[in-house]
């Protein structure tokens, strides 16, 4: 059960969570513009709305300032955490084995071509060469009810060790 906060998105809006009419799927990525990151989100960008009509509420926690997320254009709430209290908050750790994990070396060489490919094009930001919090953050999922139990949740063995769309809706109907 985690206790009812109000955290600020990179705009300056509240975000309460728990919500009380929705379950809230909050995620812990690692620094703005991680090419990792920005792969596996893709997929909750595209599928943002049959998310949304099951009922889940996308937050997303980033160890960045706000300045530096908000060069990114995500249909859903995205948290600045530069000081990483809610990665303590929540257990979310860095490991050397973010990167060295050979599970995450095929996603890093997709994603590393990915985004290179939209930094060229001038579609996307590249990242901080020295980001908050640095290069080596494991990602996290928790999946929270409205009344503030975590219903499930996961921790990231390496960068890519993360739950796909298709998990999530399949926790929801658990």
């Amino acid at each position: 059960m985690i206790a009812t906060r109000e955290l600020t998105d990179v705009h300056g809006k509240p975000v309460a969570i728990p919500q009380h009419d929705a379950l809230i799927h909050l995620q812990f990525r690692r620094f703005a513009g991680c090419p990792v990151c920005n792969l596996h989100l893709r997929s909750f960008v595209q599928r943002h709305a049959e998310l949304e009509a099951a009922g889940i509420r996308e937050v997303v926690v980033f160890h960045s300032p706000a300045e530096e997320l908000r060069a990114y254009d995500l249909p859903f709430t995205v948290i600045p955490d530069p000081t990483k209290q809610l990665y303590r908050e929540f257990g979310v750790e860095a490991s050397p084995r973010a990167l060295l994990s050979p599970g995450v070396w095929l996603p890093i060489l997709r994603a590393v071509l990915r985004s290179t490919w939209t930094i060229l094009l001038r579609k996307e930001k590249g990242p901080s060469r020295t980001p908050t919090g640095g290069r080596l953050g494991l990602p996290a999922d928790f999946l929270i009810a409205p009344d503030g139990r975590i219903v499930a949740d996961k921790h990231g063995k390496h960068a890519y060790d993360q739950w796909s769309v298709d998990e999530v809706l399949q926790k929801t109907r658990a």
